[in-house]
C-alpha cells in the first residue's frame, strides 16, 4: 500500500503553522505556502474548507508581502485535500516575498 506523502508530513521545508486540523508549510515544488488538512480525504465540508483557507491566509498575512489567491486544484496528490496560497508577480518556482 502506498503511503500518502501529505499524511506522512515529512518536514522537508519550512513549517509555518500546525494545529489539530492542519499544517502550513512551504511547498517543496513551488515554494509558496501550502495548507494540508490532516484528514486523508479530498473533499472537506465547506465549513472545514473555510477554516483551512482562513488559516492559510493568516500565515501569508503574518509572514509574507504579497496578495494571495487560493489554488486548491490538487494536481499531483488528488486524494488528500491541500491548497496553495499563490500570488502574482513573482513567478512559479520563486519564493514569495517576505515581510521585512
Amino acid at each position: 500500500m502506498a503511503i500518502c506523502e501529505l499524511c506522512e508530513a515529512a518536514r522537508l521545508t519550512e513549517w509555518y503553522f500546525e494545529d489539530d486540523l492542519c499544517w502550513v508549510a512551504e511547498c517543496e515544488v513551488c515554494y509558496v505556502p501550502m495548507i494540508v488538512w490532516k484528514q486523508h480525504d479530498a473533499m472537506p465540508s465547506e465549513e472545514i474548507k473555510i477554516q483551512l483557507h482562513q488559516r492559510l491566509l493568516a500565515v501569508v498575512d503574518a509572514l509574507f508581502d504579497y496578495v494571495p489567491y487560493i489554488d486548491d486544484n490538487m494536481r499531483n496528490i488528488p486524494d488528500h485535500y491541500h491548497a496553495h496560497a499563490r500570488g502574482r508577480g513573482f513567478g512559479f518556482g520563486n519564493p514569495p516575498p517576505r515581510k521585512k
